[in-house]
């Protein structure tokens, strides 16, 4: 009995495993619709490629699971360096197709085969690099004072600054804003005087209200273009602002996109039942998939789902004792949370498109993997605790035995 209660089995945490198992599931159901229907011939080999994709990322969020403290500690630094030199690649490996249809070079490239996409992993060795600098810089500063606080904030920045720099030459405003919400969570729990990041607040919004006051103001576009802003970036803003003025064109996707959850109904068309053709619909898109196929009932359990993988993981933060492992799992939850709001606002219509996949459920390899990695260092922090509550039980065992 005792062997039971001390077996790897009893340490995982199930209402963690739970949820995302069904998500994976859904994504796999709506990945089979959507390309059943746009690609019809390509069924068998995009399914094969994502249940592999499933399957490894499982396999790596188990062993990521059992990674100790101090060993995750350690190889922090290494997984940094290594995913700044793997978001040089796609500026060296890239389609001219591929980037000539999205704007960006975020791609591994080689010939006719796209690998995969660097900047999902470096989400993770970002979160990794910024929680341990943060445990360094409260062991080595037992006070924050204001000058402590910019002093933190200059070694945020030294950390985002390559990310953005690398993000900026692959002309991925999407993943940036990723990052940027990484690292608000990060700050946000970091200590930091609010005298500090209110005015920060309340300068992004400013900023952003200018340009959205310039955008919208005649030749306000061809100002921000002679600035450097690329056309697709003012593309995507301008059928986010209007719509159905550009749904032949520029707004095709996002028109389509929002007739296709409101074709859905309360109940959904039925399994395999789309109507309209939706770009990207497997991956950027695949909400409507959920909505048109499952309707709002579909789409509000899958909400339900993410709400309560999110409920789980502040559990078991709120459960650890180890600063390190709260900070890494801030920074994930800041990361799905984004996504979900992003991909589902710009399939509604409040927001713009960005290209950010649907965590756990849109096709693709790179974010599939990388999330599951996340969910492992979640399901490790709860690992690590239940460890240590049963090595103090044996402990207490022995000395009652004495």
């Amino acid at each position: 009995m005792a062997r039971k209660r001390n077996s790897i089995d009893s340490r995982i945490d199930y209402s963690v495993v739970l949820p995302v198992f069904i998500l994976l599931l859904i994504g796999l159901a709506a990945v089979y619709i959507a390309t059943l229907h746009d690609y019809p011939n390509n069924v068998t080999m995009v399914m094969t490629q994502q249940i592999i994709w499933m399957l490894c990322g499982c396999v790596i969020a188990f062993v990521v699971m059992l990674f100790s403290t101090e060993l995750l500690w350690k190889i922090t630094p290494y997984l940094y360096v290594l995913g700044l030199f793997l978001m040089i690649l796609p500026l060296i490996f890239y389609s001219p197709t591929l980037v000539e249809a999205t704007g960006s070079k975020n791609w591994v490239t080689i010939g006719s085969v796209t690998l995969f996409q660097p900047s999902e992993f470096m989400k993770i060795s970002y979160i990794l690099m910024l929680a341990r600098s943060t445990i360094w810089f409260h062991q080595k500063y037992q006070e924050l004072t204001f000058k402590r606080d910019l002093q933190l904030i200059g070694i945020y920045a030294l950390i985002t600054l390559p990310v953005m720099i690398f993000l900026g030459l692959q002309k991925d405003l999407g993943t940036a804003m990723v990052f940027m919400a990484i690292l608000a969570g990060m700050i946000l729990i970091s200590g930091i005087s609010w005298w500090l990041i209110l005015p920060v607040v309340l300068f992004v919004a400013l900023c952003f209200l200018i340009f959205i006051i310039i955008f919208l103001i005649p030749n306000g576009k061809e100002f921000l273009f002679n600035l450097g802003m690329d056309t697709y970036q003012i593309n995507r803003i301008s059928a986010w602002l209007d719509p159905f003025s550009f749904s032949k064109t520029i707004a095709y996707q996002q028109t389509q996109s929002m007739v296709s959850i409101g074709i859905g109904g309360l109940f959904g068309r039925g399994f395999g039942d789309v109507a309209l053709s939706v770009p990207v619909r497997e991956s950027d898109m695949i909400f409507t998939v959920i909505a048109e196929d499952f309707g709002f009932i579909g789409s509000a359990i899958v909400l339900g789902l993410y709400l309560l993988l999110i409920y789980r993981m502040i559990r078991v933060t709120f459960a650890s004792n180890n600063r390190f492992y709260v900070y890494i799992s801030t920074g994930f939850i800041m990361m799905i949370l984004f996504h979900i709001l992003e991909n589902i606002g710009a399939a509604i219509g409040i927001l713009p498109l960005t290209g950010i996949p649907l965590p756990f459920i849109s096709q693709g390899g790179s974010a599939l993997i990388t999330n599951l990695i996340g969910v492992g260092l979640v399901l490790s922090m709860g690992y690590q605790n239940n460890l240590n509550i049963q090595k103090e039980i044996a402990e207490k065992f022995l000395r009652s035995r004495r």
